[in-house]
């Protein structure tokens, strides 16, 4: 009863709500279940409950995250941009230069008092889609300008993504098409959005050739690797043993914690978890997932029609497309319809700086939510209060 009070008490989509709360169980569920296998490979002392124990610490941590960004007034957020960009770019260029190397990529640092590792690119993710958002609400006098469409808001676009590309391609791309969408959405003059685009190619382009040239600073093998696998022979071991994983779930699959392929898939609690997920869920538990994140999509298109500011309204639909986009090609990856990718099922694989981002992301949401909620009903209350003083007169 209690649980059901604070729910109807929070202010905001409380739709966006259930599915945070959808999410982090699921993630509870399915993270237990894969952890199994890791536990016994590398950390066989620890046992599985310390999994379960360290996602639990992770969903906490970012549910309070997720209350902390909604409590904070979206506005907030436009002031803090400038900021964020300022500390962004110092810190892609410190993980490029000192980062340290996890799987023969360069894109976390640590820090030093606590001795964990931190994913910068999350943080850039988030910055980048502050800022964007800002400047199209900004601009919006002469955003069909060059000068109003270039220097804020298609500079600092190639600028973070081009930083991010070398050592986390797929962050980048993925980045770049939720600017892309965004700038689209916010009614730029369409030669600035292709424009983008041109520059976009044309960067990451460069970035592959310089990476021939400089294999130690770039990813460029790796991305070959993987191309050439997708595209000349049935897949990587992991997209096989995925393939499998499905095809085994069948429509209602094998149980909770019965999973055989989590034994065999490497990091089945990150980049494949869908996998498990319809392995031991079947179709229907596969399906559900897509669902839950088609759902956030239509709330928040639902959203920003009825938002009155530009800012929270590219604001929501900037986050919103970068959880959605990620999801679908963590999805994608898993039944090979795209190249392996490395990236995370947001709000459900294990815990770790993208979970904790993707949380702060949706508390933005909400706090973009709570703001249209009680502008809505201030104007209802509002028209009674005119249509009562008509009746009167």
């Amino acid at each position: 009863m209690n649980i059901l009070k604070t729910y109807y008490n929070l202010r905001g989509d409380r739709s966006v709500w259930l599915i945070v709360a959808l999410l982090s169980l699921f993630s509870l569920l399915i993270v237990y279940s894969t952890s199994g296998s890791e536990a016994y490979k590398y950390n066989a002392s620890h046992g599985t409950e310390y999994y379960l124990i360290r996602q639990m610490v992770f969903i906490a941590t970012g549910l309070l995250l997720v209350y902390t960004a909604y409590r904070l007034h979206y506005i907030q957020y436009a002031k803090l941009a400038p900021i964020l960009m300022v500390i962004t770019v110092p810190l892609l260029v410190y993980t490029a230069l000192f980062g340290t190397e996890v799987n023969d990529a360069s894109r976390w640092i640590k820090i030093p008092i606590l001795e964990i590792t931190f994913q910068t690119s999350d943080f850039a993710r988030i910055a980048l889609i502050i800022f964007v958002a800002r400047a199209l609400a900004t601009k919006q006098d002469y955003i069909k300008e060059f000068k109003g469409a270039f220097l804020p808001i298609i500079a600092p676009i190639i600028l973070i993504c081009g930083l991010i590309a070398p050592s986390n391609l797929s962050t980048a791309a993925l980045l770049f098409a939720t600017c892309f969408i965004m700038m689209f959405v916010g009614r730029i003059s369409m030669k600035y959005v292709f424009l983008l685009l041109f520059l976009g190619v044309g960067v990451f382009g460069l970035i592959f050739f310089v990476g021939q040239h400089f294999p130690e600073h770039f990813r460029v093998d790796t991305w070959m690797n993987r191309i050439n696998d997708f595209l000349y022979s049935d897949g990587q071991f992991q997209v096989v043993q995925s393939k499998i994983a499905i095809a085994e779930g069948g429509m209602f699959g094998v149980g909770p914690g019965n999973s055989i392929q989590r034994n065999l898939l490497p990091f089945a609690y990150a980049d494949f978890i869908y996998a498990i997920i319809c392995e031991e869920y079947g179709f229907i538990g596969g399906a559900l997932i897509l669902l839950v994140y088609l759902w956030l999509l239509i709330r928040t298109v639902s959203l920003v029609t009825r938002c009155p500011k530009t800012f929270g309204a590219m604001l929501a639909v900037g986050l919103t497309l970068n959880i959605v986009i990620t999801a679908f090609a963590n999805i994608a990856v898993s039944v090979q319809l795209v190249p392996a990718t490395g990236l995370t099922l947001p709000m459900i694989s294990m815990g770790g700086t993208s979970f904790l981002f993707t949380c702060i992301s949706f508390g933005i949401i909400l706090s973009v939510s709570r703001f249209v909620e009680t502008a809505y009903e201030e104007k209802k209350q509002l028209e009674k209060m005119e249509t009562s003083g008509e009746s009167n007169n």
